[in-house]
């Protein structure tokens, strides 16, 4: 993000000190965010060491110890180690963390989304009210894609948002929810969705040579009618044009639950000889995200990029990598959000998107009761790496 958002000139009294608590599914992730806190306190602190209000504002580490330990049956509890009165709690949780495994009666069992979700509530009830305020910073949010209801069926996503807002939450802090306006559920408490789209252009252009950002040679694509506004946002920022997709269903049958995709229509310009940028919320199979792709490479498209915050590759990369040798992807980009397979990080088509540093910009300004709306809208930094782009710095 350049020198000018290093020194973030946050002369407000901190809102109390700064705790950050990472749940083990987002060890990684938080550790990283605490690096860059520490360097810049560090050297920020220099003005206010004597003033009691910045006291124990610098310190080797702001990563509390917590614990989720399990019993055999597999029951847990919440401890922390240390306290937490009068603190501003960061809480870090990757819901989507498969990796993380303990022992149920002698199996050895992969955490589920729900059990993350049921171990964050634990670390809050260990809190016990004591904290001065609480943010969870949840970038992939549990069962956000159980949004909306349909028919008979349960509303997920914004029980779970009143649950934790009801266990003294103040701020839930996303990245790209797959629908924005789950928020209404707790409509007096501050909900905020992170667009990553800097990132992923850095990442894009960092790793890319002799792109041409033009709307003659680039166009932005939206993999359905229901990620549109991502779309727009980059062909808005990059005055790119974009096109969509949207799933042809047989409304006669079904199969597996579900009415079949016929095809995938395509509506917008012509795409022969340009590059593509497809953009999407997450990868989750990656079945459509090839389909989509297949679809623009029949009509003659260039290169072809694909962004997606989160890469859940539940199918694993065997497709990606055939798709890759076929030439019908050039590069994937995801964020370090979630959990990211040593596999996955090899590939040679893979560009990770790394999201630390922009974490810590969120955390320290808040921490400061200062307003976040400028990291919120990164056209200004989007601008400026494409210029440097084009005049060859990067």
């Amino acid at each position: 993000m350049g020198n000018r958002e290093e020194k973030r000139n946050l002369e407000t009294i901190p809102v109390g000190s700064l705790g950050i608590i990472a749940l083990e599914s987002c060890r990684t992730l938080s550790e990283m965010v605490d690096s860059y806190l520490v360097k810049w306190r560090t050297e920020r602190e220099s003005e206010h060491k004597e003033s009691l209000a910045f006291s124990g504002y610098m310190r080797d580490t702001y990563l509390l110890d917590t614990k989720v330990p399990r019993f055999g049956s597999g029951e847990a509890k919440g401890i922390i180690m240390e306290s937490v009165r009068g603190t501003d709690l960061y809480l870090l949780v990757d819901v989507l963390n498969y990796s993380k495994t303990y022992s149920l009666c002698g199996h050895e069992n992969h955490m589920s989304p729900d059990d993350h979700y049921q171990d964050l509530k634990r670390v809050i009830a260990a809190v016990g009210g004591k904290a001065r305020r609480i943010t969870v910073i949840m970038p992939f949010l549990y069962e956000s894609r159980q949004h909306k209801r349909t028919s008979r069926e349960s509303l997920d996503c914004a029980l779970a948002l009143q649950e934790l807002v009801a266990m003294g939450v103040d701020n839930i802090i996303t990245f790209d929810a797959h629908d924005p306006r789950v928020q209404n559920a707790i409509p007096l408490h501050g909900f905020e969705t992170v667009q990553p789209a800097y990132q992923f252009i850095k990442g894009l252009l960092r790793h890319v040579n002799d792109l041409k950002i033009d709307s003659d040679h680039m166009m932005v694509i939206s993999p359905d009618e229901g990620g549109m506004s991502r779309a727009i946002y980059i062909a808005n920022v990059l005055e790119l044009d974009m096109g969509m997709f949207y799933k042809r269903r047989d409304y006669t049958r079904i199969v597996d639950g579900r009415n079949p995709i016929v095809a995938h229509e395509f509506l917008g310009s012509s795409v022969e000889g340009k590059d593509m940028i497809i953009i999407d919320d997450m990868i989750s199979s990656g079945e459509s995200v090839i389909e989509v792709a297949t679809a623009l490479k029949e009509r003659k498209a260039n290169k072809i990029f694909v962004f997606a915050t989160f890469g859940l590759f539940t199918g694993g990369l065997d497709r990606f990598d055939k798709a890759y040798e076929d030439g019908i992807i050039d590069r994937v980009l995801t964020t370090n959000l979630i959990y990211q397979t040593p596999e996955l990080l090899k590939r040679s088509w893979y560009i990770d998107c790394d999201m630390s540093k922009y974490i810590a910009y969120i955390i320290d300004t808040l921490n400061h009761d200062s307003s976040i709306s400028d990291l919120l809208n990164p056209n200004e930094r989007i601008q400026s790496i494409v210029s440097r782009y084009k005049a060859g710095e990067l």
